[in-house]
């Protein structure tokens, strides 16, 4: 998985990660956004648009948010 979306971004919901994503693979998972990992071109165009902070690469997620690698790819239909 290129990118994955974390906890800050629940109950934000800031679109600006959706506006500057290429190839539109961020999609609204009700509580929050996630990305679509076979969709993804790993450009990291959404990292830095994130206004909470909330995306990392998936080797960078933080260890309390370990559990959202898993939460993105089932959001995704991948599990």
């Amino acid at each position: 998985m290129p990118h994955v979306i974390t906890e800050p971004c629940i109950g934000v919901k800031d679109n600006s990660c959706t506006e500057v994503c290429p190839v539109e693979c961020i999609y609204d998972g009700g509580d929050q956004y996630y990305i679509h990992p076979d969709e993804c071109i790993d450009c990291g165009a959404c990292v830095p648009a994130c206004p909470v902070s909330a995306i990392y690469p998936e080797e960078d997620v933080p260890e309390n948010w370990q559990s959202y690698i898993a939460k993105n790819r089932k959001m995704s239909g991948l599990e």
